[in-house]
């Protein structure tokens, strides 16, 4: 039988408890975590923002801000990645209410296969009344064109632990959160994608712009040569290891969805090369490209 190991303890669960796990959380466990944040702020988001590596600046964009440490929040997870602030950021951006994450939750840091923990705010940003969902990453590039630097507009995307039974919207299915079979050869809003194109070149970015398909494998290991190569062949221009997941549950849902990839390394493809990915230079590249993406995700929003 199967075992797989939550988080970061010993204890190891058979199938009976996976599907144990699945069921509490309900309905009413994620109305819990909305009604409480209510309770605690005047703002009505109807935008979210998932920050990726290194981009927890994003909320930097917000006024009015109300911080939530992910740890005060009932039955939310914690984040562990570096890079990865943990904190829930409500706040105004001109005439919009938004809602921002200060880091995201991973496979890679011991939550369940099925991703529940990984995706549970997005349910929890559904019941808040958002309508729109914002999701950044750090991706490597596959796409030989693509530099450290760039931005990539997300127009599909490969779920590649779906592939091996991995999607969060495995188990029982509550009708309240979306369909049981959804969709998802819409999952990113070609509307939003247009609005950015046009946000990117009032902004003078436009020429660090691609658009392209992104790639999620669970992590935490870097990606061997071969890999690459498969995942060229698939038709991936970008991998890293996340956004797939929120994004799926957050089309559940029902929520619009646009999302984007810094690039911030190129992925080795050279068995002769002497490059080694690694997450000091995602920092790094993040870091050095913040300033640009926060004005870019300012003036997208006020045009939403």
């Amino acid at each position: 039988m199967q075992l797989i190991y939550q988080s970061y303890s010993s204890v190891k669960f058979d199938t009976n408890q996976i599907l144990s796990i699945v069921h509490n959380y309900s309905y009413d466990m994620y109305k819990e975590t909305a009604d409480w944040l209510l309770e605690r702020t005047k703002i009505r988001p109807k935008v979210a923002i998932i920050c990726g590596s290194g981009l927890g600046g994003l909320a930097e964009v917000l006024d009015d801000k109300t911080d939530f440490p992910y740890s005060d929040i009932p039955h939310f997870p914690t984040s562990t990645a570096p890079g990865h602030a943990g904190q829930l950021v409500f706040g105004r951006l001109e005439d919009h209410e938004c809602v921002c994450m200060k880091g995201r939750f991973h496979f890679y840091e011991g939550y369940t296969c099925l991703s529940l923990q990984v995706t549970y705010p997005v349910r929890v940003f559904f019941l808040l009344g958002v309508k729109t969902l914002i999701v950044t990453n750090a991706a490597g590039a596959l796409n030989g064109s693509y530099k450290v630097g760039d931005f990539m507009l997300i127009k599909d995307h490969i779920n590649m632990p779906g592939f091996a039974g991995q999607n969060p919207l495995c188990g029982h299915n509550d009708e309240r959160f979306g369909v049981r079979f959804p969709c998802m050869s819409d999952a990113y809003d070609p509307d939003l994608r247009a609005l950015a194109k046009q946000t990117a070149k009032e902004q003078g970015l436009d020429r660090f712009l691609k658009q392209g398909v992104y790639c999620m494998l669970s992590g935490p290991t870097f990606e061997t040569i071969a890999e690459c190569k498969v995942l060229q062949t698939l038709g991936a221009d970008a991998v890293g290891m996340s956004t797939v997941p929120e994004v799926v549950v957050a089309r559940h849902c029902g929520l619009r969805v646009f999302a984007m990839s810094l690039i911030t390394n190129i992925v080795v493809r050279d068995y002769d090369s002497n490059e080694k990915a690694n997450h000091e230079e995602v920092l790094e590249t993040t870091a050095l490209r913040t300033e640009d993406l926060q004005t870019f995700i300012r003036n997208f929003i006020t045009k939403i």
